[in-house]
């Protein structure tokens, strides 16, 4: 069967494996149909990924066919098309025991510490796949990157009411969006690219956005629009350390930051008494949980999360060594681009 392998930074090849052998005891045998592409993807291009490791087959974001199951399986079948969620965690260390499989002491996430999706057939422990069997293998490859905004959201702990600004208008940006909409929360956006900003208004359905100019007028701008409050929640999905250290200014009085995005640069709070002062609650944010993917499921099945806009790009498995460099320009307006294998 043929895989697309990451060998180095920028430099992708196509490999010949032998087919997975039959599955095992509390494992499954799937059949990739879709893969997302996400930052984590292009990070690891770029050799800018912590936790990446080479050579690497890539894809985490997953729309799968079960072909097989092992001994012992009883949440999937045969047939059956799931979400994969793609942390693989060791069930025995203390973040396991306390239910924090998100972020467990040994975590294996496909396609970025240990081999992942972009291949025809892969074998996984089955208690990793979520039935979704109303939604298309699409829209099942786009639930992993909903889940991560979704967990953000879920750390912080935002209310009905209560306003959220979020920082980067990427996917995983996007993703908090749909979270803090069905929270009942107001929504502000920021970003430096204003067709992204674009793309926020008048698809997504968020009025209030604000360009990062760097001048300080973000800061300006977004008291205007909370009537001095500024937000009481504040989730960066940059990735960008100039931006993670400077959110802080952002957040209300009792507010609450959240880090989703992922940077190997330090961070230095200048004004570190904003946070005393206020009485802020700084969090990081890794990965989902189980019952993310569960929910999310549902709320597309009912509507509730269109992921119709979601998919800007399009390319089948063959075409994607030459395809992917361009996706990493601005100019290409990519959202989310996919991947098919079949």
């Amino acid at each position: 069967m043929q895989a697309l392998q990451l060998e180095r930074p920028q430099s992708f090849r196509f490999l010949d494996l032998p087919e997975p052998p039959a599955p095992g005891p509390g494992e499954a045998l799937l059949r990739v149909h879709r893969v997302g592409i996400c930052g984590t993807d292009y990070g690891g291009f770029l050799g800018k990924m912590p936790f990446y490791s080479y050579p690497r087959i890539p894809g985490h974001e997953l729309g799968v066919e079960v072909l097989a199951v092992g001994d012992g399986v009883t949440n999937v079948r045969p047939g059956d098309r799931c979400s994969v969620e793609p942390y693989l965690n060791c069930q025995k260390c203390s973040a396991c025991r306390r239910g924090h499989t998100n972020c467990c002491e040994s975590n294996q996430t496909l396609g970025v510490m240990c081999d992942g999706g972009l291949c025809d057939r892969i074998i996984l422990p089955a208690r990793k796949l979520h039935p979704a069997n109303g939604l298309s293998y699409e829209q099942s490859a786009l639930v992993e990157t909903l889940a991560i905004g979704c967990h953000a959201v879920n750390r912080s702990q935002l209310r009905t009411g209560e306003t959220a600004l979020i920082i980067g208008a990427g996917p995983i940006g996007l993703s908090a969006m749909e979270f803090t909409k069905v929270a009942g929360a107001r929504t502000i956006v920021m970003d430096m690219n204003e067709q992204r900003l674009a793309f926020v208004r008048e698809v997504m359905g968020i009025p209030d956005t604000i360009l990062t100019r760097g001048d300080g007028s973000e800061a300006t701008r977004l008291a205007e629009l909370t009537g001095g409050e500024l937000a009481h929640v504040v989730i960066d999905a940059t990735g960008s350390n100039k931006s993670m250290s400077h959110a802080l200014n952002y957040c209300a009085f009792a507010g609450r930051l959240v880090y989703v995005g992922i940077t190997q640069a330090e961070l230095s709070f200048l004004h570190s008494p904003v946070m005393h002062r206020r009485e802020l609650t700084l969090m990081a944010s890794r990965n989902a949980l189980g019952p993310d993917f569960t929910r999310i499921i549902s709320l597309i099945e009912t509507g509730r999360i269109n992921t119709q806009p979601w998919i800007t790009h399009r390319a089948p498995f063959s075409t994607v060594i030459d395809a992917f460099p361009g996706w990493l320009k601005p100019e290409s307006g990519v959202i989310k681009a996919v991947v098919s294998l079949d």
